[in-house]
């Protein structure tokens, strides 16, 4: 090994000696004993029995037994980075938690992405709720922001929640469909549990479908508090707000993604993170005075609900970049546990009564997967503050306490580790006057379940709102009991007629009869259509065949690059491909290995190959996809015959290079829009 890495590779385990690079090692048991044969087991002679004395295969094997733990009920698929938050302002005023006090302090952060419905090895792309885990590794202590890419949840609360699961999980007689809501449970839990309806306008929207892991926004759900120093309490809201903006998928492509590259999401981030297009996301806060908790015509503690930012406005506090990938996927992003009551002091939680469950329920389920109480001590859990207290023993514990006292008070060890007043920093609860009678009931504030699922619809741009009829339309398609069909439309009639009246034409029920709801409000934060587009990071697909002309391809590949656009080139074989004037490029793809749907937009080069029929054909197929999912196309002067034998016609979104002096300017600024909805096709 390089002496210098080796010294790197010293310095690393000082500084954290669970971290560890195998290179140039020699190999051990897990007590240290170096192994000197692990090919073979112990055996009596050549071709007899294995012995049981053969402490080192029944090690190995043993732990290649244990190396699965119970996957997540929930969230089970994810994929996590590292990364560092940066505040932007002193936040003083309005909490005391250290780690928002400093402009400019940086807080390490570990971030899970995650899809809810599906198990370990569905797809990417499933329409779904995207969980969005935030775990900050503060001087106080570890502070999780558990949240979702949707800001508000199914239910009010968590005694509904094992039901909601239970519902949108496959269906228990066939174990079937995986990571989908299309099913008769789902919409019969829907039918009868109208609390649902705002969510469901979310998860039928552009919004359960993301682009990227990197362009989706992220919420805290719930209401919190934000305690400062002098123990006034303000209501907070949190977001993550995405740099690069917030961008989707269409659902035909999303599904054709799920064939092509199940890991679609999670190699999308990782590859950003190896070649430096850092994700970056600004945290956000409403912050709402205690005295106007009841200001408005919802209940700011239901989690079906959200506050308009029109109303509430947001204000960006500092950037989180995640800049570092897991070294290993089990180790880190598997055993990792968050839990909503990891707080510090300055932040504390309120009676929404989802939140109060799941500030059991996170605890509960950890205490399972990760095999008892010590799962704090991994690694990824482990706080980079001290830590002391009286507990011990249980399952992998893996500190060493010294000495003979492990409860509190005492006097043989100076009554220590000893409690720390507020002034010392130690975790005092907002005192909150609480008083009412004990009952199994729910706020009449909690009633109104249509205005903001109104609000929503109202909010969304015209192809938005095809895509949610669409939505709806395949989810209910998918329903076999016409029952559960007609009354799901019969429910969202209340949301808007027009659209309750489309999806039952669609889905053979009758047209419902009942009234829409009279909000016209709309929310311009809520719709797609306003956000932030931007070139860079976004991928291109280069199909190009010999005799390009290398002239014309070789600028505009090198403005996409100034850009910030990434590029592969396309061909019907890999390796060299080679200009008119002998410039070669290197195909790193081929048709066959890649396809369409996992570019933002394509540049039509063409050219010649061997099997011409069949390169042609390719470059159709990969026309017409980019073309009716509404993508640019770039097209060089060379690419126009393939263009004409397509069924892409001249219009928004195509940008040809023919006469035109300014086409890569043109083309970027086209890439960056990613979407041009006023293409007269069939819609998806």
């Amino acid at each position: 090994m390089d002496q210098s890495k080796s010294n790197e590779n010293a310095k690393d385990q000082q500084l954290e000696p669970f971290r560890v690079d195998n290179d140039g090692t020699k190999m051990t048991t897990n007590q240290g004993l170096k192994v000197s044969n692990d090919e073979d087991s112990l055996k009596a002679g050549v071709r007899g029995p294995t012995l049981m004395e053969d402490f080192h295969f029944r090690e190995k094997m043993t732990h290649f037994d244990h190396e699965r733990i119970p996957e997540r009920v929930v969230h089970a698929r994810g994929f996590a980075a590292f990364g560092e938050f940066e505040l932007y302002e002193s936040m003083q005023e309005y909490t005391k938690a250290k780690f928002l006090q400093n402009p400019h302090k940086k807080t390490p952060v570990f971030v899970r992405f995650s899809t809810v419905v599906g198990s370990l090895g569905s797809m990417d792309t499933a329409r779904d709720v995207r969980g969005f885990a935030t775990k900050f590794y503060t001087e106080e202590g570890n502070y999780d922001l558990v949240g979702n890419n949707i800001p508000v949840f199914f239910i009010q609360d968590a005694m509904k929640f094992p039901d909601l699961i239970h519902a949108v999980k496959p269906e228990p007689h066939n174990d079937m469909p995986q990571a989908a809501s299309a099913h008769d449970t789902f919409w019969d839990f829907v039918a009868n549990n109208q609390e649902i309806a705002h969510m469901v306008m979310w998860v039928m929207s552009d919004r359960a479908i993301p682009r990227s892991f990197r362009m989706m926004e992220g919420f805290g759900v719930h209401t919190f508090r934000l305690i400062n120093d002098k123990g006034k309490s303000r209501f907070v809201k949190f977001h993550w707000k995405p740099v690069l903006g917030v961008h989707s998928l269409v659902w035909d492509e999303a599904q054709i993604i799920g064939g092509k590259d199940i890991d679609f999401h999670r190699r999308d981030l990782w590859e950003a993170i190896e070649i430096g297009d850092y994700p970056e996301f600004e945290l956000g806060v409403q912050i709402l005075e205690a005295e106007d908790e009841f200001k408005f015509d919802f209940d700011i503690l239901d989690a079906t609900k959200l506050w308009p930012e029109e109303l509430v406005p947001v204000r960006k506090i500092g950037k989180m970049t995640l800049n570092r990938n897991v070294d290993n996927v089990f180790a880190e992003t598997e055993q990792v546990a968050f839990h909503p009551g990891n707080v510090v002091p300055g932040i504390d939680f309120t009676n929404d009564p989802l939140l109060q469950g799941r500030l059991f329920s996170y605890l509960d389920t950890q205490l399972l997967r990760l095999g008892g109480p010590n799962f704090a001590e991994l690694p990824i859990n482990r706080p980079v503050c001290p830590i002391h207290n009286n507990q011990r023993n249980g399952f992998h514990r893996q500190t060493i306490n010294l000495g003979k006292v492990s409860y509190h008070k005492n006097s043989l060890a100076n009554n220590t580790p000893a409690t720390s007043t507020a002034k010392e920093g130690g975790y005092v609860h907002y005192e909150e006057k609480v008083e009412g009678r004990v009952t199994r009931a729910r706020s009449k504030s909690f009633d109104d379940h249509f205005s903001q699922a109104r609000l929503f619809w109202n909010s969304m741009s015209s192809p938005e709102k095809r895509h949610i009829i669409n939505a709806f339309s395949f989810e209910l398609g998918k329903v076999k009991s016409q029952s559960v069909r007609q009354q799901v439309v019969n429910m969202f009639v209340h949301v808007d007629k027009e659209m309750a009246t489309m999806i039952a034409d669609n889905v053979a029920v009758q047209r419902p009869t009942g009234e829409q709801s009279k909000v016209t409000a709309s929310s311009p934060a809520l719709s797609q259509a306003h956000t932030i587009s931007v070139p860079q990071t976004l991928k291109v697909g280069v199909l190009i065949g010999d005799g390009f002309d290398a002239n014309e391809v070789g600028e505009v590949l090198k403005y996409l690059t100034r850009q910030g656009v990434r590029y592969n080139i396309i061909s019907d074989r890999l390796g060299s491909v080679t200009s008119s004037s002998g410039v070669q490029l290197t195909a790193t793809d081929m048709f066959m290995t890649t396809d369409s749907v996992l570019f933002d937009s394509l540049y039509v080069v063409g050219g010649k190959a061997t099997n011409q029929q069949k390169f042609n054909a390719n470059m159709v197929i990969y026309i017409n996809e980019a073309y009716r999912h509404y993508k640019p196309i770039g097209v060089a002067t060379t690419g126009l015959a393939f263009m004409n034998m397509s069924n892409a016609e001249a219009g928004p979104g195509i940008v040809v290079a023919t006469g035109n002096t300014q086409f890569a300017k043109k083309y970027v600024e086209a890439i960056a829009k990613q979407r041009f909805w006023q293409r007269n096709i069939y819609p998806v």
